[in-house]
């Protein structure tokens, strides 16, 4: 196990006690000693279809037989094309402008350059500063490191985007604790947009605000309601662009499409990835706006490159087969629809957590929750990993970020699946020291 240097792992714990999967069909992992261990997490946020799923399995077989890589720097292939107009037809209306990378984190730097060069392409080119919030997670790479919110991703690495401020984040346990769904309270908070942010900084160098509609990464941080049109009002008085990162929410984890449809609020700007191809090859997706695509295109000389961005597997033909068939197996099983059906199943049983030992909050929207549990004085984080291994070994696999438990399931889940996963966390729960 030496050669590998594990991400966001704690290399020498893990390797003193692996925790190896081996297999996966449907909801559920088998592990290196053959336990059927339930998948409460979709791996990473990313296998919204279940495991195995065979359309997605036979179109990745089919087409690296076909034609296993095909550059899209000044040439194309079919696929490519087809993936994106498919993407584009079940995207928020409006956003119809596809740009493909491979990951998250490459889909949050792709949109800041794309916000600030729209900017700039307009003759706007005062306009650089971005603006992101506190415990926002939008990748590891300088752009969303900078923008994101996480002050121990950012510690270790000072040499940050110099052009950037944040906005406070929205979790308010005094006022909302416990909420099911979206809390009442904390609409407020978006006014700090107008009121702090953009008096200290002149709202004509600002390019573009980017959030997570719903924060995942920290903790399960649900908006509260209102508070993303308020984000969305101030960023049209000012000129601003507004960036939804999407990477977790989208594809049907709050019951709905996007969160952009479940919250009613159009970004100019939004990314996806993850559920793109239900996990099976790294793909990731910047969705634009016509008049940003068209931007570009006005500005640039004949034959010139309008925007000077992209990666060597962009629009990589495995993963385009991956995700037509991931999309279509989303449209042809209802997918998105059961998610929505299963939510207040799935929210009745999270909070009937309530009460159990370290209990502090419960969070939840559609298939996904937050249990945070009071930390141990002197030793943040210890309890919820205490709690996340317990769970494995009793066959649940689950998140843990600090003393939070995160649980997003693939959107496939049953009845019985919903009481296992959260009957098992009580288990452990009631166990903790």
């Amino acid at each position: 196990m030496d050669a590998f240097w594990m991400p966001f792992t704690a290399n020498r714990q893990f390797k003193s006690a692996p925790r190896l999967l081996v297999s996966a069909d449907g909801m559920y992992y088998r592990d290196d000693a053959g336990r059927q261990v339930l998948d409460g997490t979709a791996g990473l946020w990313c296998v919204n279809a279940g495991h195995n799923r065979q359309p997605i399995v036979e179109a990745v077989q089919r087409q690296v037989a076909t034609m296993d890589f095909a550059p899209t720097f000044q040439m194309g292939h079919p696929l490519g094309f087809e993936a994106a107009e498919k993407l584009a037809a079940m995207a928020p209306t409006g956003l119809s402008k596809v740009f493909y990378v491979n990951s998250g984190s490459e889909a949050a730097d792709t949109a800041l350059k794309m916000a600030i060069g729209y900017h700039r392409v307009r003759g706007d080119a005062a306009r650089v500063k971005l603006i992101g919030r506190e415990r926002g997670y939008h990748g590891v790479n300088f752009g969303g490191v900078s923008v994101g919110g996480i002050a121990g991703n950012r510690k270790m690495f000072p040499v940050a985007l110099p052009t950037v401020d944040h906005l406070r984040h929205t979790l308010d346990i005094a006022r909302n604790a416990f909420s099911r769904g979206e809390p009442e309270y904390g609409a407020e908070w978006a006014d700090e947009l107008e009121n702090r942010l953009l008096t200290l900084h002149d709202p004509s160098t600002v390019a573009a605000v980017m959030v997570e509609p719903m924060a995942g990464s920290t903790g399960v941080l649900i908006p509260p309601k209102g508070y993303l049109k308020r984000l969305r009002e101030i960023c049209d008085k000012y000129g601003i662009l507004l960036i939804f990162d999407e990477v977790i929410t989208g594809f049907g984890r709050l019951g709905q499409d996007w969160a952009s449809n479940k919250f009613g609020v159009l970004p100019d700007i939004m990314t996806c990835a993850k559920g793109l191809t239900n996990g099976t090859v790294p793909m990731g997706a910047v969705l634009a706006k016509p008049a940003i695509y068209e931007a570009f295109m006005a500005a640039a000389a004949e034959g010139a490159i309008e925007f000077p961005h992209g990666y060597t597997y962009s629009a990589h033909p495995l993963a385009c087969a991956a995700s037509i068939a991931t999309l279509d197996l989303y449209r042809d099983e209802k997918i998105f629809e059961h998610a929505g059906e299963m939510a207040p199943y799935f929210e009745e049983q999270a909070h009937a957590l309530k009460g159990l030992p370290f209990v502090k909050d419960i969070r939840n929207l559609g298939l996904v929750a937050g249990i945070e549990l009071e930390s141990r004085p002197g030793a943040v984080g210890k309890r919820g990993f205490e709690a996340f291994v317990q769970c494995w070994e009793r066959g649940v696999m689950v998140r843990c970020t600090g003393d939070v438990l995160a649980v997003s399931p693939p959107l496939i889940i049953n009845r019985q699946q919903v009481e296992q996963l959260f009957g098992t966390i009580a288990d452990v729960l009631r166990t903790l020291q």
